[in-house]
């Protein structure tokens, strides 16, 4: 059993503005729970008790987040990247695997599949694939071994989509130097090179990555993850929702007209208003 998760929460989420004008990338509402919350829930479902977080911009939004869980915040004055900030909670890190899942995805794939096959192989790091659903980047073979990495090993073709989700011992971030901005990615190269990268395919359930503000309305309109619209909302008199959600606190005027939307807590729409394909913010 893995019982430390990784929660990656220091991007910047350029691709989402205005959106995250407001709040972190990671917080932003997914249905009615910010989106690093549903990470922190599927990492507990297979075991996990104490959260690392890193953080950089609108770090203060992250108060209170988590409630009575055991969580450490790690800010990052300057953005270490993936590995740099993996390397940043080394101290934090206690002996045997870490869970690391970027707290920009949604996912409900089977992570424990993910846990048993890192905890199996005996491989300092497993990763999370997809057989679609984006950028190829991942070059699988047989026997679940990783034969490249964004092609720059060997020069093989991606094959399969790598999630953000990913298993590693301890020993792992002995790889990453200390104290550079730095990706995780040549680490991970490193150990293709040595025959030591492991993987597993995990095609059942959603995995959506809501990097702009286009696929942030999708997953709302595809997912069914909670009531669409909030018991703590106020609804006007004749408004009219159609495939939208809205979210606590939020008050909507009287025949007011929303579609394809979503609604943030608190926000309000005056009488009469439309919104239609829009993320309403406040």
């Amino acid at each position: 059993m893995i019982t430390q998760a990784f929660i990656l929460g220091a991007g910047l989420g350029t691709r989402l503005r205005p959106l995250t004008d407001v709040w972190p990338k990671p917080l932003v509402p997914l249905f009615h729970k910010p989106l690093a919350m549903w990470a922190v829930e599927a990492c507990e479902a297979v075991g996990c008790t104490r959260f690392a977080i890193n953080t950089h911009h609108l770090p203060e939004k992250w108060e209170g987040f988590g409630g009575e869980r055991d969580v450490s915040f790690f800010h990052e004055p300057v953005l270490l990247e993936t590995g740099g900030g993996l390397k940043n909670i080394e101290s934090w890190v206690e002996d045997g695997s870490l869970l690391i899942h970027n707290g920009d995805v949604f996912s409900s794939m089977d992570l424990q599949k993910l846990v048993e096959a890192h905890e199996a192989s005996g491989d300092e790091v497993t990763l999370a694939l997809r057989s679609d659903g984006g950028a190829k980047k991942i070059s699988l073979g047989a026997g679940g071994r990783v034969e490249d990495v964004r092609s720059e090993v060997s020069g093989l073709p991606g094959t399969h989509v790598f999630t953000g989700i990913y298993c590693v011992k301890k020993e792992f971030l002995k790889r990453i130097p200390t104290g550079e901005v730095i990706a995780v990615i040549p680490a991970f190269q490193d150990l293709v090179r040595e025959g030591g990268l492991g993987a597993v395919v995990l095609d059942g359930g959603e995995w959506m990555d809501l990097g702009d503000v286009e696929s942030y309305l999708q997953a709302h309109r595809e997912l069914s993850l909670q009531e669409p619209v909030h018991p703590e909302a106020v609804i006007g008199e004749g408004a009219l929702i159609e495939n939208s959600v809205i979210g606590k606190g939020a008050v909507i005027g009287k025949g007011v007209s929303i579609t394809d939307s979503v609604v943030w807590p608190g926000a309000c729409i005056s009488d009469e208003e439309t919104a239609r394909g829009e993320v309403v913010v406040g």
